[in-house]
């Protein structure tokens, strides 16, 4: 089987890098070449200035200051600093509120934070993967320094209410960090409209290169003060030392500008995409489950379970399809979904559960043909299960 011969619809798990991207990043890789810290020369200065043109590209994508943008190696090392950097600078008594569905980047954080005697509260969230703002603000005690709520879900793509959120954090003098990974792209996201003081991104969820992504730092009321995660060269405002990666930094620019340009046409059309994917399968397959929430949901985003149907088990059988059993970061982890387990889905629901994450080149004939294909192998395992 050719590579050709493939449908990818994993798109949550990591997007190619486009050729208008990859055609930007070229030439920092041979012709422009300079250290973006060496300033005292042509090299260093052409550099710098591309980076700095970056920033400008992202901080304008999400609201924000020039100033606000730190370059991290990607969401993972953002979740990090923001977390680990407001509790170190907080002190040991912080309290810090979450949800069950986060990242795993944020709760295995989270969890060493309070291995080390960080007070964490992990908030229920309801049948949809939603947070209740209220118990947001019934979970703030005197001593909160921090809340951290995911912006769409990784695996159910349930749309958390972020604005809302804000306004409680903010009338509360506390800090909101969200890990806006997945939303990047597919939402408008303005950080001073969301009052979100903390956002981490990273590049290869929206067709830019892997090993690079942001993290929003408020330099407003508040003042938002970390303590770096990575000492050396006092790079990024002291926040993130390290040889700034100057061919990965100029592709997240490129790739988080052509997001924005082309998400007011590419949103709904992905949206069409998964609203006839479920109508055919309804029609060839009649009843199955759908988790996360029907509107308040990403665009791209369809994760569904057949009853009685593995969910390891459609994999195998679909080898000319690519798609997702649960977050591609913790797949490689024998346990089933927290997320599917926070909704309150008994095991067996979890086991069944499948991923769908359409994206720029996912077309009608795509989806048709991976209709036919599920059709085909749920039939031939139910008749299978039934014999």
């Amino acid at each position: 089987m050719t590579r050709r011969s493939y449908v990818y619809l994993d798109h949550h798990a990591t997007t190619p890098v486009d050729p208008r991207v990859l055609d930007e990043m070229l030439p920092y890789f041979s012709d422009v070449y300079g250290n973006a810290a060496s300033r005292d020369h042509r090299f260093g200065a052409e550099a710098l200035e591309s980076v700095q043109r970056a920033r400008r590209l992202i901080s304008h994508s999400i609201g924000s200051r020039v100033e606000e943008i730190v370059f991290t190696s990607g969401a993972t090392e953002a979740n990090n600093l923001a977390l680990k950097g407001v509790v170190r600078n907080q002190g040991s008594q912080c309290h810090v509120v979450t949800s069950a569905v986060e990242h795993s980047a944020v709760l295995d954080c989270l969890e060493a934070a309070a291995a080390d005697g960080t007070d964490v509260t992990r908030l229920p969230v309801d049948s949809y993967g939603m947070v209740r703002p209220e118990d947001v603000a019934d979970a703030i005690r005197p001593n909160t320094c921090l809340v951290s709520i995911i912006a769409a879900n990784n695996e159910v793509g349930t749309i958390q209410p972020i604005r809302e959120i804000g306004e409680i954090t903010r009338s509360n003098g506390v800090l909101f960090h969200t890990d806006a990974t997945q939303a990047i792209g597919h939402l408008k996201l303005d950080v001073r409209q969301l009052n979100v003081d903390l956002l981490s991104a990273s590049a290869h969820k929206f067709y830019g290169p892997k090993g690079i992504g942001f993290l929003y730092v408020s330099k407003r009321q508040p003042w938002v003060r970390l303590e770096p995660l990575l000492h050396g060269g006092g790079h990024e405002g002291g926040l993130r030392s390290g040889t700034l990666n100057v061919p990965g930094i100029v592709g997240m620019g490129s790739a988080v500008d052509l997001a924005q340009r082309l998400r007011g046409e590419e949103a709904p059309r992905l949206a069409a995409l998964v609203s006839r994917m479920r109508v055919r399968l309804e029609e060839e397959l009649g009843e199955f489950s759908l988790h996360g929430h029907p509107s308040k949901r990403l665009p791209n985003n369809l994760n569904l379970g057949f009853a009685g149907i593995n969910a390891k088990a459609l994999v195998v059988n679909l080898p000319d399809l690519a798609f997702s059993t649960g977050s591609a970061c913790t797949s490689a982890k024998a346990h089933p979904s927290h997320v599917l387990r926070a909704m309150g889905l008994p095991a067996e629901r979890v086991k069944e559960a499948v991923r769908f994450g359409l994206g720029r080149s996912t077309t009608e004939e795509q989806i048709d043909y991976t209709v036919e294909r599920l059709t085909e192998v749920v039939k031939r395992l139910r008749s299978v299960r039934a014999s």
